[in-house]
């Protein structure tokens, strides 16, 4: 064991099972551990360094701001956070947006716009948010409430109320809860990373819309994961045609560093006065300023490149030995394996390449931009790894 991990294990809180990897530095979709090592990386840092590590365009675009203004109160105006706002509602569609530093404040400012608007609209007991059972949407204890897997409830009891969470594709049980409770919203993942990278049915995102419609519930999409280019679109619930009141995202929208953004549609443009919600570090211009290179470089011809990708991963594993299914969508791709999950990525690691796991699945989550020949020798021993 090294120095470093030694260090690591006796003075970080034991909340990661880390693999024996101690990087030290990287370029695009190649890091290298303190041995020199390099390794081909397919996780690029769970979904977040969307243009790989390091991105020239990105890296001046952040340390100018650097050498400028680094941050500032948010009792004040600054160009990228302003810029950054602008872009994301004139790609979307969205009217306004909230900037925090993680998916988990994004998810946290998207819940709170939903009731505020729905305790204004329809009364203070119009407070329930329907999520999906195999959801994931943060950490903290309002999104853990949130999130539809009962294992990571069992030791924070109690959670905060007003959730409630139906199977994916149930709309039965949509609509005999809302029979007896009043609905806020629902929030939905388009594609459920942490729950194995399970795409949702095309006939149940359609319903459900069709549902929010009649009964004046928010439709709200947690892109937390799937956005900032990673489905193939913009966002994950353009695959879907879905018309989102209210969209959290963050990880590959600022290209390395934290930033959330809760993206506000025309219903809830203005549930938010002076005072109602905040962030320090929300906003911060150098975040923004790395969110404003990142999102000016996603066009169609990047995400064509993505679609690309992406098919060539599920033909060359579909169906290779030793992997029962492949499934998600663009560059967020998940292989249930014969082996356990966690040891195919081990033999990965072994031979320089670096994979995600996902439940029982392992997960690809390569920088969008990745070199084909890079991906290629990836895969390949990803499937050796898988059919050994």
């Amino acid at each position: 064991m090294s120095n470093i991990q030694q260090i690591d294990n006796t003075y970080i809180a034991h909340t990661y099972a880390r693999f024996p990897v101690q990087l030290v530095k990287g370029k695009g979709s190649l890091v290298w551990d303190e041995n020199g090592k390099e390794y081909i990386d397919l996780g690029s840092g769970i979904a977040v360094n969307g243009f790989g590590i390091s991105d020239d365009a990105w890296l001046e675009a952040v340390t100018e701001q650097l050498k400028k203004l680094p941050h500032s109160s948010n009792l004040y105006y600054t160009e990228p956070c302003a810029r950054l706002a602008q872009m994301l509602c004139e790609r979307t569609g969205m009217k306004r947006v909230f900037f925090g530093n993680s998916g988990a404040e994004a998810n946290e400012c998207l819940i709170k716009a939903a009731r505020k608007y729905a305790a204004e609209k329809h009364g203070p007991d119009c407070y329930t948010i329907v999520t999906l059972r195999n959801s994931f949407h943060g950490r903290t204890l309002t999104t853990l409430s949130a999130t539809g897997q009962d294992h990571y409830h069992e030791l924070y009891q109690p959670l905060t109320p007003g959730f409630a969470h139906i199977a994916p594709g149930d709309m039965d049980s949509l609509k005999a809860l809302a029979a007896t409770t009043k609905i806020a919203a629902v929030l939905i993942e388009c594609v459920q990373g942490e729950g194995g990278v399970v795409p949702l049915d095309r006939a149940f995102t359609d319903a459900l819309a069709q549902f929010c419609a009649e009964n004046d519930v928010l439709l709200a999409v947690d892109e937390v994961q799937t956005g900032n280019g990673r489905s193939g679109q913009l966002y994950a619930y353009m695959c879907y045609d879905l018309k989102p009141d209210i969209v959290s995202t963050a990880k590959g929208l600022g290209g390395g560093l934290p930033i959330g953004a809760c993206l506000l549609g025309e219903k809830v443009q203005d549930v938010f006065a002076p005072g109602d919600h905040g962030s320090t570090f929300g906003g911060n211009p150098a975040a923004c300023a790395g969110g404003v290179s990142i999102l000016g470089r996603t066009d169609e011809a990047l995400l064509a490149g993505v679609r690309e990708r992406s098919a060539y991963i599920f033909d060359a594993l579909t169906g290779a030995p030793g992997v029962e299914a492949v499934n998600g969508l663009g560059l967020m791709i998940g292989i249930k394996t014969v082996k356990p999950a966690r040891e195919v990525v081990a033999k990965c690691i072994e031979n320089g390449v670096l994979c995600l796991t996902a439940k029982d699945r392992v997960r690809l989550l390569p920088a969008l931009n990745i070199p084909m020949d890079q991906l290629k020798k990836a895969v390949a021993v990803l499937r050796a790894a898988c059919g050994e």
